[in-house]
């Protein structure tokens, strides 16, 4: 028995240490989310070339990734450090939207990008089935 407390115990430890790096790891991300913040107000009131514009779009699509990340973090903790698939294939959408907007390419590139969206967009409809179908069965 005094085993399974000392194991308990290491657990316990284990869990706050992991949640410590969570949350430096959540500083950081809003550091970073704080420099992308400057650059689209530093490239938004000037705005005098295409390029700048680009750059503008490149950076709000980054944050929003940023963002989704910390959401997936903060909900990684809550959920008892759990993170459900569904966040993983949304943030997945919206790394792939972000490279659809920036892409400048062949048609094809765009054509393949628009492919894995809807793959992961079916995933989820998928998911969501299946969630549906347990949720259906645990009423009975």
């Amino acid at each position: 028995m005094r085993l399974g407390n000392k194991f308990k115990l290491f657990e316990k430890g284990i869990s706050s240490f992991i949640d410590l790096l969570l949350a430096l790891l959540i500083i950081v991300v809003l550091i970073v989310m704080g420099e992308a913040i400057f650059t689209i107000i530093t490239h938004v009131i000037p705005l005098a070339s295409m390029e700048e514009l680009s750059i503008l779009i490149e950076e709000v699509a980054t944050l929003f990734i940023l963002l989704e990340i910390i959401l997936m973090l903060l909900r990684y903790v809550k959920e008892g450090h759990h993170i459900p698939v569904r966040y993983l294939i949304l943030i997945s959408i919206t790394a792939i939207l972000r490279e659809l907007l920036l892409a400048q390419g062949e048609g094809v590139e765009t054509l393949f990008l628009a492919l894995s969206i809807l793959v992961l967009v079916f995933v989820l409809f998928i998911l969501e089935r299946i969630k549906a179908f347990h949720k259906s069965d645990s009423e009975l």
